[in-house]
């Protein structure tokens, strides 16, 4: 799926790991001391409440956001010298779409195409996502489960072999989720990585392997993911925020 001619990216096929992970912003601490490892074909769903953290951590992993403390791999790549290869395996599908609004939805992709040096079948892909007869529709006239879908396919084109997900579930409609699912199954089973972070711990529990709560910086919790585990999970969860787990 690759543009003939095109600088093929190095693969290092999936994985994370982390040793000590510490971001501030000024006096703050964003996250503090995060040890994680997350092999191929592994999944973490990465619960917590607003402000815990997950979001800094995902943007570390995705080269966004320099670590202030520690060190790590991602795709195999070093986390602070090979931020070049790292890009070219990682795809985050923000909680934000980050689509370019004036563009049609076809044109997003082409232009993610071009960044990614992919050649991909565009119509088959909008279709997938349910877009095909948007395809022509400026982003700005999409509805907010549109414009999720069309992130999502942007995420596809770039075959990446660690998927970070911040929110995943908002403002998709049960076929939309299905269809997340089905790709986060996709990726697992060519041998990539998944760390999902969201505030349902249902949906978020059945879609991984693993699960983890982060408050305040720090993993406090990590188990499999396995029949009857989610109620602990929950418990752990409310002990550790005093929010209700939904």
């Amino acid at each position: 799926m690759r543009q003939d001619g095109a600088r093929s990216p190095v693969r290092r096929g999936g994985g994370i790991e982390l040793r000590g992970i510490g971001k501030n912003y000024g006096a703050t601490w964003a996250l503090r001391g995060v040890d994680l490892v997350l092999g191929p074909g592994e999944s973490l769903a990465l619960f917590g409440p607003n402000g815990a953290g997950k979001t800094t951590l995902l943007k570390i992993l995705a080269t966004l956001v320099a670590p202030t403390r520690g060190s790590g791999r991602v795709a195999g790549f070093d986390l602070r010298r090979e931020q070049g290869g790292i890009r070219e395996s990682v795809a985050l599908l923000a909680h934000g779409t980050h689509l370019y609004e004036d563009l049609t939805a076809r044109e997003n992709l082409l232009f993610g195409a071009a960044m990614r040096r992919r050649s991909v079948p565009l119509d088959a892909l909008l279709t997938r996502v349910g877009l095909a007869e948007a395809a022509a529709e400026r982003v700005r006239a999409l509805s907010s489960g549109m414009k999720r879908r069309l992130a999502l396919a942007k995420v596809m084109l770039a075959e990446p072999a660690v998927l970070l997900l911040d929110e995943p579930f908002t403002n998709l409609d049960q076929a939309a989720v299905a269809l997340l699912e089905g790709y986060v199954g996709e990726v697992l089973g060519r041998g990539g990585s998944v760390l999902m972070a969201t505030h349902d711990l249902a949906r978020g529990y059945a879609a991984c392997r693993r699960a983890a709560v982060l408050v305040n910086g720090r993993l406090i919790h990590e188990a499999p993911a396995q029949p009857g585990g989610l109620e602990a999970l929950r418990a752990a969860y409310v002990a550790a925020t005093g929010e209700g787990g939904g």
